[in-house]
């Protein structure tokens, strides 16, 4: 496994510390789309349609945020030509922050769903989903990125297996949704609403996931999307780590 001090360890000192600022700054970027994913979700479920738009209306500092670091991520590319471990850094970032710009737009979705089923009055059905899953799926986000913070390859497969029990709850809260609307037609617009907020949070998992995948790249050089969680235990395994 990669030596957690090995970004330390260059001879030039700004080097150090190029890296630990592009370290801290996509850090600092999943805190604030840890908490835009918590607000959005809160918003839904106390129908605070305030929260809501300032979840929406923050989603361009994150698409800002994006920007910057993508910049960052190419003039150490262009001027410092990492290689090994540090490559694996700057390209590890580069992907975590495209998919942490699209949790926050899925974050934003969840905020709008909560804005338009407000203006719709009270549908408390599918909001247990909704707590539920939410509060699996900003676990994800959390723990993939202090994965991330502190190159931890098994908690990252630790996220990996969570997106499995995500996926499954989501479809048993589809169908229940499904059956409901059946049921009561009348519904069906609400329950619509809820829906598509519940696709969003499976998105965020989905994203959550990818971030834990690259972090098991960046810590053992090995390249694991679209493996099943079997396989990719395989190679987190001591005999395969680089």
């Amino acid at each position: 496994m990669i030596d957690k001090d090995v970004h330390k360890q260059h001879i030039s000192k700004k080097f150090n510390a190029e890296m630990d600022e592009l370290k801290s700054h996509v850090l600092e970027m999943g805190g604030l789309v840890e908490q835009q994913v918590q607000k959005a979700i809160t918003s839904l479920i106390d129908a605070d349609t305030q929260l809501a738009e300032s979840v929406r209306s923050s989603d361009k500092d994150i698409n800002n945020m994006e920007i910057s670091i993508d910049e960052e991520c190419a003039r150490i590319l262009a001027l410092r030509q990492p290689a090994a471990s540090d490559l694996r850094l700057v390209i590890a970032v580069s992907k975590a922050t495209t998919d942490l710009e699209r949790i926050g737009d899925e974050a934003a979705k969840v905020a709008l769903q909560a804005i338009e089923l407000t203006e719709q009055g009270e549908s408390p059905k599918g909001y247990i989903e909704i707590r539920h899953i939410g509060e699996s799926v900003r676990k994800m986000v959390g723990d993939a990125l202090d994965a991330f913070a502190r190159f931890d390859g098994d908690a990252a497969l630790q996220v990996v297996k969570s997106d499995k029990n995500v996926d499954r709850e989501y479809g048993t809260a589809m169908r229940e949704l499904v059956t409901f609307m059946m049921e009561d037609p009348r519904s069906i617009s609400r329950v619509l609403n809820i829906m598509w907020a519940l696709r969003s949070l499976e998105r965020i998992g989905d994203h959550a996931r990818n971030i834990a995948e690259y972090v098991i790249y960046l810590t053992h050089g090995k390249d694991i999307r679209h493996r099943s969680v079997k396989k990719i235990a395989e190679h987190l395994s001591p005999e395969n780590k680089a």
